[in-house]
């Protein structure tokens, strides 16, 4: 079996997604005063696995109203095309104000799989829902679990964590919505180092999210690098896996 080399991956094992639910003890904390986000961004990335380029990445945000939007595609390129085809796409938003995420979307075509998925919050009910669409087989299937009153989601949390203070040494909790239930997840921010990029040289701090749960708890790790100035934005992200290490290098940044 050859292993998927693009983003479904490493976007599963990001934020850690657990393979069962957890007891969340941690509220969500609203963006600290002053953080701004962009009104409108599109970052694009290439996703180098092992020796070569496998793929490009793309993230577009976009404010509506308190609502920040976001969408991310992610196709493998060149000879991978030829070994695993991935064309998946993602969609997610959140409250600015606090942080909250009001759904997750996807819609992945790996190989021979297509699956189509949501994944919604309805905090008054305490209560996400996940429908899962596959379209090879035709079926659907449908779970509940209880959430706490705010959780972010496997995209929205990428953007959201840019919204805390990223300070070495000071780590943080946020409860993260998963398929099967809320997840705590630990964001351990490591420490400073100098980034090279295909965007430029970047000054930054290394975070990596942990979780009790789930993938990253016994298959790997995954580290992000945000910015070390008032955008934290995320210029590279590294994902070490069973299979391989996958790493996204920011390719370009448009604020249009």
């Amino acid at each position: 079996m050859v292993h998927n080399p693009a983003w479904a991956a490493i976007l599963a094992a990001t934020m850690g997604l657990s393979a069962h639910a957890q007891t969340v003890a941690t509220p969500m904390q609203p963006p600290v005063p002053g953080f701004a986000f962009p009104q409108r961004q599109t970052l694009t990335f290439t996703v180098d696995w092992r020796v070569f380029t496998a793929g490009v990445a793309v993230f577009k945000l976009e404010q509506q109203g308190t609502q920040m939007k976001i969408s991310a595609t992610a196709d493998t390129v060149g000879a991978t095309n030829m070994i695993y085809q991935v064309i998946d796409r993602f969609q997610s938003s959140f409250n600015m104000q606090t942080g909250c995420s009001a759904g997750f979307s996807k819609q992945t075509q790996e190989g021979r799989r297509k699956v189509n998925s949501d994944l919604t919050f309805n905090y008054a009910a305490a209560k996400e829902t996940l429908v899962e669409r596959n379209l090879i087989k035709g079926t659907t299937k449908q779970q509940e679990a209880q959430i706490p009153s705010c959780v972010t989601d496997s995209l929205s949390g990428i953007f959201y964590v840019a919204s805390q203070k990223l300070e070495p040494g000071q780590d943080f909790k946020l409860p993260l919505g998963d398929a099967k239930g809320p997840v705590e997840v630990t964001m351990r921010v490591e420490g400073r180092e100098d980034v090279k990029t295909p965007a430029g040289t970047f000054k930054t701090v290394r975070v990596q999210p942990t979780a009790d749960a789930g993938v990253v708890k016994n298959r790997g790790s995954i580290t992000i690098w945000y910015t070390d100035d008032a955008r934290h934005l995320p210029v590279q992200i590294r994902a070490k896996l069973l299979w391989g290490t996958i790493i996204f290098h920011l390719q370009s940044v448009e604020n249009k």
